[in-house]
């Protein structure tokens, strides 16, 4: 025989407290448990007891009382990292170099000297699409 449990109301997920999930997990961390048996015994999915069992392992579910929430109009701050400038990589003023491309669409193109890599680029695109930008 097979136990129903109605939830009537505008409500239909059921609320866990957090004691009741500590000792849900504290059972199924039994070393003779299983997971499936233990969520079965206590009609939940085993897919939300891992993931109960997962929040208790690395503290995220525990025994204290949760903080308060935070107000929309509270003040919050962001993790910033100020990083130094890059400087531009540039070849020495002495060397002399070529490159040449040559697209899928047949189209090939040679690069000899110093170019702009802003200039480079939208040419590399213009002949990458096929079509003249």
């Amino acid at each position: 025989m097979t136990t129903v449990t109605v939830l009537s109301g505008p409500e239909r997920r059921r609320r866990w407290t957090t004691a009741e999930k500590l000792r849900i997990v504290e059972e199924s961390l039994v070393p003779a448990a299983s997971v499936v048996e233990v969520a079965r015994r206590h009609d939940v999915h085993p897919n939300l007891l891992t993931v109960w069992r997962r929040q208790a392992r690395t503290g995220v579910l525990a025994s204290e009382p949760e903080p308060p929430s935070r107000q929309d109009d509270e003040v919050r701050f962001a993790a910033v990292s100020v990083t130094p400038d890059r400087q531009p990589l540039t070849a020495p003023s002495g060397a002399c170099g070529a490159i040449e491309i040559e697209f899928a669409a047949g189209a090939r193109m040679r690069i000899t000297g110093a170019v702009d890599a802003a200039t480079l680029k939208a040419v590399v695109a213009a002949l990458a699409d096929g079509a003249a930008r």
